[in-house]
């Protein structure tokens, strides 16, 4: 669908068709508790020094508690982690109380258990941009393991299979 007009949900969904891995950005809440939210708005920015960027909307609490921390855990998350992924993205009143899922510290960062990747980020600088921030940190300690990506497409959740081929909707 080709348009000329600009609207914000045909925005939103022009970049639905931009596959994406799919990341819980993690922090500690003022009472010591693990924090995190779903995002797919997370890239590698330079590999020397280890850089990477995250971008957190001014109205989530996750912006607050990487702001005063200076700090934020970053777990890929693999294909049988959906459950994960859909729990950081409720709001956090409407989470369920039962989590089936572990975290854990990896350097001084709280991060998903069992993740694709972890990592444990201390923020260089911060870019307020539109209803956003952008913060840039320093990578400081990782892990990886192996497995498949989950992924985010057009609004869902899929899975990326050796060969190409890429499974919306499970």
């Amino acid at each position: 669908m080709n348009t000329n007009g600009f609207s914000d949900m045909l925005y939103r969904n022009a970049w639905a068709r931009f596959a994406t891995g799919i990341a819980v950005i993690s922090s500690t809440e003022p009472n010591g508790s693990f924090h995190g939210m779903t995002a797919n708005s997370v890239i590698s920015v330079s590999l020397d020094p280890p850089l990477a960027l995250v971008s957190i909307a001014h109205e989530r609490n996750s912006y607050s508690y990487v702001k005063i921390s200076g700090r934020f855990g970053l777990s890929i998350l693999n294909e049988n982690q959906k459950n994960v992924a859909e729990f950081f993205s409720l709001s956090v009143e409407n989470r369920p109380k039962i989590q089936n899922f572990e975290t854990g510290i990896l350097g001084d960062s709280s991060v998903i258990t069992g993740a694709l990747a972890a990592m444990d980020c201390r923020v260089t600088n911060e870019y307020v941009e539109g209803d956003h921030s952008l913060f840039i940190a320093n990578v400081q300690n990782f892990e990886i393991t192996d497995g498949d990506p989950l992924i985010w497409f057009d609004g869902q959740f899929g899975r990326f299979y050796s060969g190409g081929d890429v499974k919306t909707g499970f």
